[in-house]
């Protein structure tokens, strides 16, 4: 399956140091080698990068590890085509408008047999089903909240409800963000750390590179990392409870909740009803 790697900060922020790390799982630590992309808010406007290549050979993912694009709220993913093709189309994150905000997705795992009517207003470019969730989340905040903008905890208790049952159809871990914060969810695997205040050294997994982030911050910096696997050696990662949802907001966690995910509870209890998915083929 894909890997994920999300950032909310207190303050405009460069994911540089992180993404150098990340994008070697796309080829040489790893095999995610079918795409990648990363989108970075700036205000409301959404900066998209995307590439039907790998980001370990992508001229574009190049320019990303070397050029300091500062934000408040990026995801990025790196892709291990299971549904969909492996083209410009179906590489995430997905972006969309709602309530004069661009959202943008991205999403690790495999949802099987998973078939939603949507309304006609968020239409999937392309064929995977991790789009196809993403145009029906926003389906159901339009179906909620109509054209009011709703708080963040309004949108959180939503996608607290819907997540679960888009997970009964196979994993589903996320990240989404409207560029004032950053929901995500995991199902299976997901990790964070917030680095803060007074800041300390940091060492790549994927990579031989370290930094010593007290020399290149302020006291007023803070950075929450939302990661698939931990990047760094010498960091506390924190790793989600399955069906655990976090909302960051300024560099820090700001609502948690547990969603109880029946299908994983079944398994547990009778592993012979564990689903057959193309990513336990690989």
């Amino acid at each position: 399956m894909c890997q994920l790697l999300g950032m909310n900060c207190a303050t405009p922020t460069d994911i540089t140091f992180s993404f150098r790390g990340f994008s070697q799982r796309a080829g040489i630590t790893s095999d995610h080698s079918d795409g990648f992309g990363i989108a970075f808010f700036e205000d409301k406007a959404c900066r998209l990068f995307v590439d039907n290549q790998s980001a370990v050979e992508s001229p574009i993912a190049e320019l990303v590890r070397n050029y300091p694009i500062k934000s408040r709220n990026v995801i990025a993913h790196i892709r291990k085509a299971t549904q969909g093709k492996i083209t410009l189309e179906n590489s995430h994150p997905f972006v969309r408008e709602l309530w004069g905000r661009q959202w943008i997705f991205a999403h690790n795992g495999d949802l099987y047999d998973f078939q939603p009517r949507l309304s006609g207003r968020f239409t999937p470019v392309g064929n995977t089903d991790s789009e196809l969730a993403f145009c029906y989340l926003l389906d159901k905040f339009v179906e909620k909240f109509g054209y009011h903008e709703p708080s963040l905890k309004e949108i959180f208790a939503v996608l607290h409800e819907i997540s679960p049952k888009i997970a009964e159809y196979g994993t589903f871990n996320f990240c989404l963000s409207n560029g004032q914060a950053l929901f995500s969810y995991a199902t299976t695997k997901l990790h964070w750390l917030v680095r803060e205040y007074p800041f300390q050294h940091a060492k790549l997994i994927d990579l031989d590179v370290d930094i010593d982030f007290s020399e290149v911050t302020t006291p007023e910096d803070r950075v929450a990392v939302i990661t698939t696997e931990p990047l760094t050696h010498n960091e506390t990662w924190q790793a989600y409870r399955q069906g655990e949802m976090i909302l960051f907001q300024h560099g820090q966690p700001i609502q948690r909740a547990m969603t109880v995910v029946a299908r994983l509870q079944r398994e547990a209890q009778d592993p012979s009803l564990k689903r057959i998915t193309k990513a336990d083929q690989y």
